[in-house]
């Protein structure tokens, strides 16, 4: 595969710097003028992302009209230049970049036209739409960074603003915890892809993308494979992929429109565009590939069996992120055709799953902020513009036919059987049992919640529809949940030609594709099915014995208990024993010599009486004694 071609700005693209600038701009004007944007600032967040969208499609047709497709590389102003080792600060859009910029701009513009109304009666409404603004610009820096550096500026943007906007309700203990919790393990990945990129300077010399990717393969294998496990460390923690998954659910206690652009739009595909960004680093070592698959395979599968077991509306909705996140990550693991495939499920996944996020807030709107999907049941009669929307969101997650799940999700399942050898059952086998999994709990999470008898609570008497700022949203979205896989599978592949080429290796799946898409089909009915025979009558409304499997996937199949056995009571411990050793040791040591010497001193001062007579005895003393000495010697 031929590296990525770069040519020099000019013309109107060399303008799109202005796609972060905008957001940027704003999140600064209604940050730094406080209250006096209260009135209007929720509408110029509103204004600033949907202009970078406006430019984001002017710029991809551009690109798209140009002979040379590539990429445009615009570079703004140095920012290293030590020796012969450079860095500058510049971006660069291409068609992987483009894509990104148009799922992040569109489907974001949308959440914060929804989250006018959804944040009305909040009074941070203006600081809200500020943290917004930052989150959009940060990711947009992120995937238009032209080196590892710019992107590592971006990544960590990302990590403060979701961080900002997960504990923004931060007098609640548990909004606050979860912002502390993503915040941190989000830096246990930052600090894998630090090093990556150390890795990169020591080695190659550079950070950017063209010299890295013409040099990798030059290093030896086994500096290959452990520059990939340090990337494939970082995006696993912003992707919420195992083992730093954990982070991701808790993010709910978010508002619901923080949910929707960080599980739908925005973090959670960070991981998946850097991997797919660095594909010629895993290209070059098979074994970095197959872990990539490894951990994609066994994520979707957790991620499937923990949300069959939550009652939380949005927990499942996260779940499910996690779950499909981990088909991303299985096809960008098995390289070639695979990585346009992972990036068209990525990008119809931003519209299904925003949708049901924002629908999901839309049901805790009309029902008093009530999450328990147990406490739901026939709110189809009440909001059956919800309802609609919703319902094209779980049949496009489940890979019902015809819709865009349906399209992005059966080529990775048939790509995992394309695997030579044994892996190609394993990994298929997983995203075969996926399938069935996946449409097993969704239909869950749908049934209970819109369908069944009325299971309220007595507080609850007028379920109602939202008003339409929120429910435009919802509609567009349902569009996108029914025709993009369609329009994305079409034409995605032959735009991502000049990044990933169009020559790839291709494998004979160990069975027909006809028969992989009838037994993921049978699945996904099977799955569906079940849940509907289970959960048609509703569910019981308190918690009931169950089996061993159900009571782990509701404690998160222990892993929360793993990690604070493994990392975080250890590493508590040993906080704990050096700062008991700071304090009694080192500063004993040196509190203790400042007090030898000022009691030392002090007693000496004692001595000084200021009497004539017991200097001159002291006089008397020494003379003595120096006259003793002086015998000792002479006659000793």
């Amino acid at each position: 595969m031929e590296p990525i071609a770069y040519t020099a700005a000019n013309g109107w693209l060399g303008t799109f710097w202005l796609l972060p600038a905008i957001p940027l701009a704003s999140a600064a004007v209604l940050l730094l003028l406080g209250k006096r944007a209260d009135r209007w600032g929720h509408w110029l967040g509103v204004l600033s992302v949907a202009t970078s969208f406006v430019l984001g499609l002017t710029y991809f047709f551009t690109l798209r009209g140009l002979e040379n497709r590539s990429g445009v590389e615009l570079k703004l102003w140095d920012y290293i230049g030590v020796g012969d080792f450079k860095v500058d600060l510049g971006l660069l859009f291409d068609p992987l970049s483009a894509m990104f910029v148009l799922l992040i701009t569109g489907v974001g513009s949308l959440i914060h036209l929804y989250a006018v109304g959804y944040m009305d009666h909040d009074p941070g409404r203006r600081k809200f739409f500020g943290y917004f603004n930052l989150f959009v610009a940060a990711m947009l820096l992120l995937v238009l960074g032209n080196n590892y550096v710019m992107l590592y500026f971006g990544w960590e943007g990302v990590g403060l603003a979701s961080y900002l906007l997960i504990s923004f309700w931060y007098l609640k203990p548990s909004a606050a915890t979860a912002g502390k919790k993503a915040f941190l393990m989000n830096r246990v990945g930052d600090a894998g892809f630090a090093i990556a990129i150390f890795m990169m300077f020591a080695y190659l010399g550079t950070v950017d993308y063209a010299e890295v990717f013409n040099g990798v393969h030059k290093l030896s294998s086994g500096v290959v494979l452990v520059m990939a496990l340090l990337l494939l460390l970082g995006a696993a923690g912003k992707s919420g992929q195992f083992p730093l998954q954990a982070w991701l659910p808790d993010a709910m206690e978010g508002p619901t429109p923080v949910s929707a652009l960080i599980h739908a739009a925005t973090m959670v595909t960070a991981g998946v565009y850097l991997i797919a960004r660095s594909h010629p680093i895993f290209d070059a070592n098979s074994t970095a590939q197959t872990v990539v698959v490894a951990v994609g395979a066994l994520t979707l599968l957790m991620g499937c069996i923990i949300g069959a077991a939550k009652d939380d509306i949005k927990r499942v909705l996260a779940w499910s992120t996690v779950s499909q996140i981990g088909y991303m990550f299985l096809g960008v693991g098995l390289g070639g055709a695979a990585y346009a495939l992972a990036l068209i499920h990525l990008l119809a996944h931003g519209f299904f799953k925003a949708g049901m996020f924002l629908g999901a807030g839309s049901v805790m709107h009309g029902m008093h902020d009530q999450v328990d999907i147990r406490r739901f049941g026939g709110l189809w009669k009440y909001m059956k513009i919800t309802w609609v929307t919703f319902g094209l969101g779980w049949l496009a997650i489940i890979g019902f036919p015809g819709l865009s799940g349906f399209f992005s999700k059966e080529p990775i399942i048939v790509a995992a059987f394309e695997r030579e050898g044994w892996t190609a059952w394993l990994f298929g086998g997983a995203a075969l049992l996926g399938a069935g999994l996946t449409a097993f709990y969704m239909t869950r999470l749908f049934w209970l919640t819109f369908h069944g008898p009325e299971r309220w609570t007595d507080d609850i008497r007028h379920p109602h529809e939202s008003p339409k700022i929120m429910t435009i949203p919802l509609i567009l979205l349902a569009l996108g949940s029914v025709g993009a896989g369609y329009l994305l599978s079409t034409s995605v592949p032959e735009w991502l030609t000049p990044v990933y080429g169009s020559e790839h290796t291709e494998h004979e799946p160990v069975m027909s594709h006809t028969v992989i898409t009838i037994l993921s089909l049978v699945m996904t009915f099977a799955g569906a099915g079940l849940a509907i025979a289970l959960f048609n009558k509703g569910t019981a409304l308190a918690e009931q014995p169950a089996g061993p499997l159900v009571v782990a996937a509701r404690k998160n199949l222990y892993t929360d208990s793993f990690n604070e056995a493994v990392f975080e009571a250890p590493g508590r411990y040993l906080t704990r024993a050096l700062v008991y050793i700071d304090n009694r040791g080192i500063d004993g040591l040196v509190n203790g010599l400042a007090a030898g010497v000022g009691g030392g001193s002090g007693r000496l001062r004692r001595a000084q009486t200021g009497f004539v007579r017991s200097y001159a005895l002291s006089i008397l003393g020494g003379a003595v004694l120096v006259v003793a000495a002086m015998l000792a010697v002479t006659f000793g």
